[in-house]
Formats: structure tokens, sequence, C-alpha cells
């Protein structure tokens, strides 16, 4: 019912969209995604007749994405340039400091050419969905899918170097450094490697010019632990967010609610050991009573981390934003940037956005003895904090919020509030007004609103510069509301702010105005190099990459915060100059 009849004007995704999805993908969602409350106390066979059932992919499709099965094969493979010699956009945020701002020198394309941005190529995803932010390093592109695989592709033609079976889906964007193998006795003394989480909590280190597998640990023993922040790579150390799907699984009575707490794991690059673990809730879990059901209840929990670290080197700083909490009284550091000594993991300082937010999926529509008895307003911190040097020379942090709020912390006085800027006007989407975050130049910064449009704020005082609002699309032929929002991250260029929407429209807007200077709308058909139906569909968490001369975004990102039905893709898009 819930798949095929629209309730308070949501739905869950369409049985036809999940029929396109490998029975490999369903049964993981049975097992720790979405749907592990429903699946409570069905076998492993059973999950598999419900997956195979609903899938019009025949079983073992989730393992037919291998790069050697595609068409369009590399003829060669040499070796590696140094990733730091040309243009790149490495990481989740381009920087340590997760700007989402890309220079000049590696944008290699100006404002005054972004409107003749044309298609160069397109690739097909096999049996999955765009989700994982493009990295692009050496003229070459890594990046995951929730089909477990990821992929090395050639920026200038799409043709394809190597694939990656992982398993578990990867959502994160990925990491490139050099790195030296020491305790790799078939390995060169000094080699490039990515690094990537997946969605069982597993870390990864793979060599960059072949996919070989260098290492893998799992950083969270939590059966529903998972990583959806990329791991930031900083000199030795690579910083692992840690978050999870207890939120969306413990408002069921037959759950023993909740025993996750978020964390930050320091790992060594060259062997994957563990150097620190630090969890954003102090205390460990207790038992608290027991609910009807006879299940046992714990707390504190919560408090997740689903965004990418940032980097201050000049403080030996890492900052990162939490989650709201699971439990009540919510955990002290929930709703928080957070403050880490680089070396030991030491929380240095937190500052607070919204003070007792207990919120669990669920309970917002049908409450259980489970649920909180004060909902929350769900007020994450979902997008990485930027750090940002003023024309002044004064640096500051800048942290927003689901609630739409804006904060600007003082990283030399243990993260005071310097302002604070509502951008909240016309109301909340179900999921947050600003979710995966915006970018920043020296001055500005600019947030994609899932209302359905962008704002920039001045850095120095947090003034509203403008607000551009696009227009809200018209119901399908059935009458139900197209999607509308931006919740995807957005990106940047000196005088162009790139941000991609629900509505499957990619947008580049002025930095001066907010004015539109060229779109592209993804939802249809492409032929793609390797051969393989692709689809374009809304863009709803990573953002676009710049580097080279190009412009990189996948589309089809399938859940669906905002108002009307998502449209599901599995297309990867390659733009450049004409």
């Amino acid at each position: 019912m819930c798949h095929a009849t629209r309730s308070g004007g949501q739905r869950a995704p369409d049985l036809s969209v999940l029929s396109k999805l490998p029975p490999e993908e369903i049964v993981n969602a049975l097992t720790i995604g979405s749907m592990s409350e429903q699946a409570q106390g069905l076998s492993e066979a059973e999950k598999r007749m419900i997956a195979e059932a609903i899938s019009t992919q025949p079983a073992g499709t989730g393992t037919s994405g291998n790069a050697k099965s595609m068409s369009n094969q590399c003829p060669s493979n040499p070796p590696l340039a140094d990733p730091s010699s040309g243009p790149a956009w490495n990481g989740w945020g381009v920087d340590a400091a997760n700007t989402r701002f890309q220079k000049a020198r590696d944008a290699g394309i100006s404002a005054e050419q972004v409107p003749r941005f044309k298609l160069k190529w397109a690739f097909g995803i096999p049996n999955g969905i765009a989700y994982s932010q493009p990295t692009i390093a050496s003229g070459r592109i890594f990046f995951g899918s929730n089909n477990g695989y990821v992929y090395s592709l050639d920026a200038a033609t799409g043709c394809v170097y190597w694939s990656f079976h992982a398993g578990p889906g990867v959502h994160t964007a990925i990491s490139i450094g050099s790195v030296k193998l020491g305790s790799v006795k078939d390995a060169r003394p000094r080699t490039f490697a990515i690094y990537f989480g997946d969605m069982r909590a597993n870390v990864y280190a793979l060599e960059a010019g072949t996919g070989r597998l260098l290492w893998k640990v799992r950083v969270e023993d939590h059966p529903l632990a998972h990583i959806t922040g990329a791991p930031q790579l900083y000199r030795n150390f690579l910083y692992v967010p840690v978050s999870s799907s207890e939120e969306g699984r413990s408002s069921d009575v037959h759950y023993s609610c909740c025993t996750f707490r978020g964390s930050v794991v320091a790992l060594d690059t060259a062997t994957g050991r563990q150097l620190w673990k630090t969890y954003t809730i102090s205390e460990p879990p207790k038992p608290t009573r027991k609910n009807s059901a006879g299940m046992q209840l714990w707390e504190p929990a919560g408090a997740a981390v689903w965004n990418s670290p940032t980097i201050d080197a000049k403080r030996h700083a890492l900052y990162v934003g939490t989650g709201n909490g699971y439990t009540e009284p919510a955990a002290e550091r929930s709703d928080s940037i957070l403050a880490l000594d680089l070396k030991t993991g030491r929380i240095l300082w937190s500052a607070q956005g919204t003070q007792n937010d207990t919120w669990i999926r669920g309970c917002e529509t049908s409450a259980s003895e489970n649920c909180p008895t004060r909902l929350g307003p769900d007020h994450d911190f979902g997008s990485s904090p930027i750090l940002r040097t003023l024309p002044n020379g004064r640096q500051i942090i800048v942290a927003a919020q689901k609630s739409g709020n804006v904060f600007a912390y003082d990283p030399d006085h243990r993260g005071a509030l310097l302002w604070k800027t509502s951008l909240a006007e016309g109301g909340l989407s179900e999921e947050g007004l600003i979710v995966f975050g915006g970018a920043a130049d020296e001055g500005s910064g600019y947030f994609p609103l899932a209302t359905g449009g962008v704002a920039a704020l001045e850095l120095a005082t947090g003034e509203r510069k403008w607000v551009t609002r696009f227009e809200m699309p018209g119901a399908d032929s059935a009458g139900n509301p197209r999607p509308y929002g931006e919740t995807a991250a957005g990106s940047a260029i000196a005088g162009v702010f790139f941000t991609g929407g629900w509505d499957g429209i990619l947008r580049a807007l002025s930095i001066s105005d907010g004015k539109a200077v060229w779109q592209y709308n993804t939802v249809r058909k492409f032929e793609t190099v390797n051969g393989v139906a692709a689809t374009g569909g809304s863009m709803g968490a990573p953002g676009p990459t710049i580097a080279g001369g190009m412009l990189f975004v996948g589309s089809g990102y399938l859940s669906n915060p905002g108002p009307g039905e998502a449209y599901p893709g599995n297309v990867f898009l390659a733009f450049g100059v004409e």
C-alpha cells in the first residue's frame, strides 16, 4: 500500500521504480536500509523471495556492473600521474576546508564560458543509481554507486579503466593521495591510493591506477552503522565519519532502541590501522526500561556524523556536524559543530545549533512506545562545515543546518557564535531546508534550499545578498505533483554557482545576482559511451564537480524528501565548452 498510494502528499517510491533495482539492492534495503523495520522477523530466504518478486532484474544483476563486461574499455592503462600536479576535484569539498569552491587554475573554465556548456559524453551505471559524487584527478574520474561498484573512467572520453566490487553500496565521495605501502610486499614503495566507505561501515584503500585492493577495515561494529559522509584525507591520516540507519528503524516496538552513537575514526592511510576513535556522545548507552513487547530500551544514542570532516591545519583541528538524538533527553552534542584534535581525537569544543532535538523516523505519523514524548524538529547539521578566510584575514567556520539557519563560528574562541541567519522563509520541507550544503568563495556563501531556490549570504556579516526562487513544475499526467526543491550540495567557480534539483535540472547562476546563465534538463534518455541504457533523474545529494574545463554530475538519486515523486536515474554526465 505504501508504494502504491499517496498519504499526506507523500509516497514511497513506486513499485515500477523499485522493479528496476537488482534483487541484491532490495535485500540490502530489507536488511540494513529503509525497509529493515518492516522486514523484522523475516529470514534471509524470505527477503530474497520478496526481492525477486519485486525486481524485474534477474538474480545476479547486482554483480553485473564489472568494467570487463563493458564495451568502452580504455585501450591502455598508463601509469597514473601525480594527482596534485594537474586539475583536480579531490574528495567531497574540493579542498580540506570543504569550501566546494574550485579555483580558476583547476576549474579551467571562466564564468563567460559556462553558457557554452554542452554534453560531451554520458556513462550508464549498470543496475544502479547515480549517488556517489565524482572525484577528478590525473585526468581520471572515480565514483561509486549503490550497485556496490567503484569505477575509474577517463575524464575526456568516459572510457573505463577498471571497476572494483565492494559489495555494499558506495555512497561516499572518493579521496586520492600518495601513500607509502611498506606493509604490502608486492607493491611499489610509494603509489597513489583512493579511499572511500560503504553502507556496512567498511573503509577501503585501492591502488588508484589499477583498482587493486590495498586494505579494508570495518570502523564500527553496530549492525546498522554505515558511512555516507566522505572520509577526509590529510597527510597520513584518513578521517572517517560514521552514521547509521538506526533512526529509521527505532520506532518499531520490536526493536531495542537505541544503541548507536556517531563517531569519527582516524586511520593510518598505509595500513588502515585505527589511530583513534571519538564518539560524539561520550557516555555508552545504558539499559533504561522494557517496552510492552519486552524489548530492552537504551539511552543515550544518536548524534550521527553524515558529513565530510573539515581540516583546520593552523589550529590542528577537525570540524564535523552532528545529527539529532535518538533518545531523550537528546545528547548535549547532538545538532552541533564539534572541533576535534587532529592527532588525538580529543574534543576541543562544541557549539549546539538546536537543543533537545530527539527524532525517530515514523514517530511523526504513528507514535509508538519507543518514540520520544516530545518529537524534535530533526535539525541535523548534514552539510560539512566550511572554513573560510575573509578578506581582512580573519577565519570563520560557516555551518548550514537543516533548520534553514546558517551559523558563523569563531575558531579562535572555542566556537563562539559570530552571527546566525535564517533562510527558512516559505516553510520547510519534510527533511529540512538546507541538507547537503552549499559553497563559499572569499566573500559570500551560496546555499541551495529545499523550498526550491538558492540564497547568497555575506560571510562577514551573515547579511542576505539575494534569494532566487525557481518556478515550481506543474503536475504530471496523473495529477501528482512533480518533484521540486534543491537539497543536493552546490558547487562554485569564480562568478558562477551550480545547483542540481529534484526536478532534474542542473542550473548555473551568476553569483552577483542569482540569475540563471545556463541550465540543462537531465530527465531524459541518454546514449551512453558504455552501451548501458540510461536515463537522468532527480539530483538530491552529491553536487557537480568541476576540473580541467569540464563539469561532471550524476543524475538520478532516488530518495525523495521533497514534494512529488522523485525521478530515478542511472546516468553520469560530463559537460564541456562547445
